[in-house]
C-alpha cells in the first residue's frame, strides 16, 4: 500500500478511512464471495464485517470501526442497498461522521465526496456552481459548470456524505428533495439534466442539541431512513471505544503507546458517564449535570491531550495530572454554573472514592 500523501509528497496526518485500512478492504474483497449490489466494492455482509470487526478465513484481522448493536449497522448498510437515503441521528460524539465515512469508503472506496453543513452552505454546495471566468467569456456550458460532490455521486453511482444537515438552511436542505425522490438533478441555464445511476446513494448526519439546529421538513424527513446512533451503553464499551481510538491517534501523532493508561482511561470516562447521567455508577448519588455533552468524542480527546502531555513533558505514563485539565475544559463550558457541577461533584463523589486520591488532587490544583 502506497503512502497517503499531500500535494507536497508529505504524509497525510489524517489518511481517508480508504487509505487507512486499504489492507483490511482489500482482503475483505478478495475473500467476499456474496452478491455485491451495483457499483458497490464489497457486499453487505463484508460492509458490516468491515464495520463491526471479525477475523477472516485467512487470519486477516478486521478491526471494529464501530461498538454497538450489530443491528443498527445491517439496518443502516441495507439502507444503502435500497432507493432510501440513509439518516445517521444522534447526539454529537456518537460516531455518526465516523460511521458515515467508513460507510461510504467500504461501499464505494471513496468516502471524499463530502458536503459540510453550515448555517453558510448555498444551494451550489448540493446543486452545482459555476467557473465564472469560463461563463463570461462561453457563456454557460458543461465547460462552465462545477459540479458538487452530490452531482459527482449520481453521475459515478456513488456515495455522497452531507455532514450535519441540520446545520443547513432550510431551503438549501429542500434542494435534496429531487434529487433524492426523482434521483434527478436539473440544470435548467442547459436545458439538461444529471441522473442517477445505480450505485448511488447518500448518507446524511445530524443531530438536535447543538445550537443553530434547522428542522428537516417533513418532505425531505420522508426520504431517509433514520438510524439513531445511541451513547455507549456500558462503561466498559466506552472505554474500548476510547481505547482504540487513541491507539489509533496516538499512532498519527507519533506518541508512544500507553498500556498503563487504561487506569486513567476508565477514570475520565468514568467522570464523563456520572456528569452525563447525572448520577454515580452505583447508582447512590444524585449529580448534577453541567451544559456540555460530555461525549465520547470529548473522552477521546481529553486522553490524546494527556497522553501527548506524558510524552513531551512526562515520563511517557499517562497520569492524573496529564488528563486533569483536559476534563475541566470539558466539563466546564460555562464558567459560572458548570464551575459549581464540577466542584461539587469533585467533593462529594471523587474526593471520597478509593484509589482517587491522586485523581482528586489533581483536578483540585487545575481547578481555581
Amino acid at each position: 500500500m502506497t503512502t497517503p500523501a499531500n500535494s507536497t509528497g508529505a504524509e497525510a496526518l489524517r489518511p481517508h478511512a480508504e487509505d487507512a485500512f486499504a489492507h483490511e478492504l482489500k482482503a475483505l474483497a478478495a475473500a467476499d464471495d456474496r452478491p455485491r449490489p451495483t457499483r458497490w466494492k464489497l457486499s453487505p455482509w463484508a460492509v458490516a464485517t468491515y464495520l463491526l470487526g471479525g477475523t477472516l478465513d485467512d487470519g486477516t484481522v478486521i478491526t471494529p470501526k464501530y461498538v454497538g448493536p450489530r443491528r443498527i449497522v445491517e439496518v443502516a448498510v441495507t439502507t444503502l442497498a435500497t432507493d432510501r437515503a440513509l439518516l445517521l441521528l444522534g447526539v454529537p460524539g456518537t460516531a455518526k461522521t465516523w460511521v458515515s465515512e467508513h460507510l461510504a469508503a467500504a461501499v464505494s472506496g471513496d468516502s471524499t465526496l463530502l458536503v459540510q453543513g453550515t448555517a453558510g452552505t448555498p444551494e451550489e454546495a448540493i446543486r452545482y456552481g459555476w467557473n465564472y471566468a469560463r461563463l463570461l467569456a462561453h457563456g454557460p456550458s458543461r465547460e462552465a459548470l462545477v459540479p458538487s460532490p452530490v452531482m459527482r455521486a449520481m453521475a459515478d453511482g456513488m456515495t455522497a456524505r452531507v455532514e450535519e444537515l441540520t446545520r443547513i438552511p432550510a431551503d438549501v436542505q429542500d434542494t435534496l428533495i429531487t434529487v433524492l425522490s426523482e434521483k434527478t438533478l436539473p440544470i435548467p441555464e442547459l436545458g439538461e439534466e444529471v441522473q442517477a445511476v445505480r450505485g448511488f446513494n447518500l448518507i446524511a448526519t445530524a443531530n438536535d442539541r447543538d445550537r443553530g439546529v434547522n428542522e428537516l421538513s417533513s418532505a425531505l424527513r420522508r426520504r431517509f431512513n433514520t438510524v439513531v446512533l445511541p451513547l455507549p451503553a456500558t462503561a466498559d464499551a466506552e472505554v474500548d471505544i476510547v481505547a482504540r481510538r487513541v491507539d489509533q491517534m496516538g499512532r498519527a501523532l507519533d506518541l508512544p503507546a500507553a498500556p498503563e493508561g487504561l487506569e486513567e482511561i476508565r477514570r475520565v470516562v468514568t467522570v464523563f458517564r456520572e456528569l452525563r447521567d447525572g448520577v454515580t455508577d452505583d447508582g447512590r448519588t444524585k449529580v448534577k449535570s453541567p451544559s456540555g455533552t460530555l461525549s465520547t468524542a470529548e473522552a477521546i480527546s481529553v486522553v490524546t491531550g494527556g497522553l501527548a502531555l506524558a510524552a513531551h513533558f512526562g515520563d511517557g505514563v499517562l497520569r492524573p495530572s496529564d488528563v486533569a485539565a483536559g476534563i475541566l475544559g470539558a466539563v466546564v463550558r460555562d464558567p459560572a454554573a458548570d464551575k459549581v457541577v464540577w466542584q461539587e461533584y469533585l467533593e462529594a463523589v471523587v474526593r471520597e472514592r478509593d484509589g482517587w486520591k491522586d485523581f482528586y488532587r489533581a483536578c483540585r490544583e487545575v481547578t481555581v
